[in-house]
């Protein structure tokens, strides 16, 4: 019997991947994401932000530009095509039974289930949190999709075209958009097909390093959830924008709040 307890103490505890139904909407309000604040979770480094002039910032603790401060949204968090049938993106999460401890900077395998992108996956990494979320809800960041209850936007851009909620509604309004805007604005409108909040089966897997590498997080327990198995042999070669660039200055390694 003691045996057995030893074995049983030394066994690594089970890591319960997110599964379900869930519900998606859109929007992309240029503020600092609530993952790039450290503490929320276990993971190498908080979600990297950038200046109003897009460029890599290295404080954690800067203060969000939806509040008067200097960190926004870089511009490479736009969501891009990996084939016709599958995209990366990153998304505002809320999940039933969760908390950013367990969704910040986690990766989810979203299936769409109705609307044109039936059929299709879109892996996103949560780097944000929807406090006026519902459950097991993903706010899919696009630009274009609408800024929603706080603007960021107008402070780091100018004001975006296009309705609060929902933004803008169609692809030639892009033309509006800020340059570095302008691929993810076109990927709602071809991948995406200008779908309306599609509803979607969810599963957490490992985040892909084309996303990792982006938002500069990765969770302590990333290796224990299952290897996405989807296709993402063709990079950048589907229908829609293809992975965004870099944003204007190297990538830096955030620098962890004292």
């Amino acid at each position: 019997m003691r045996s057995f307890t030893l074995l049983a103490l030394a066994a690594p505890l089970a890591v319960h991947a997110a599964s379900g139904n869930g519900h998606s909407t859109r929007y992309w309000d240029c503020c600092k994401p609530s993952c790039s604040w450290g503490g929320k979770a276990s993971v190498s480094a908080p979600v990297l932000t950038c200046d109003k002039n897009d460029n890599p910032l290295t404080d954690a603790n800067a203060p969000s530009g939806c509040n008067g401060g200097s960190a926004f949204t870089c511009s490479n968090n736009s969501p891009w095509a990996v084939n016709d049938k599958l995209a990366y993106g990153f998304a505002a999460t809320k999940l039933a039974g969760g908390s950013e401890g367990s969704w910040c900077c986690a990766c989810y395998a979203l299936t769409f289930t109705d609307g044109p992108v039936k059929g299709k996956t879109m892996v996103v990494q949560s780097t944000n949190t929807g406090g006026d979320l519902g459950e097991n809800h993903f706010d899919i960041q696009m630009p274009g999709g609408g800024v929603g209850i706080f603007d960021g936007c107008s402070p780091q851009w100018g004001r975006l075209a296009g309705a609060q909620y929902g933004g803008i509604s169609s692809r030639s309004e892009c033309d509006k958009y800020p340059e570095l805007l302008k691929d993810g604005c076109h990927w709602r409108f071809d991948w995406f097909a200008n779908a309306d909040n599609p509803n979607f089966t969810f599963e957490q897997v490992q985040c892909p390093k084309a996303l990792t590498d982006i938002s500069g997080c990765k969770r302590s327990d990333d290796s224990s959830f299952p290897a996405f198995k989807g296709d993402a042999s063709s990079s950048g070669s589907g229908t829609g924008s293809s992975k965004p660039a870099v944003s204007k200055a190297a990538v830096p390694k955030p620098v962890a709040p004292k």
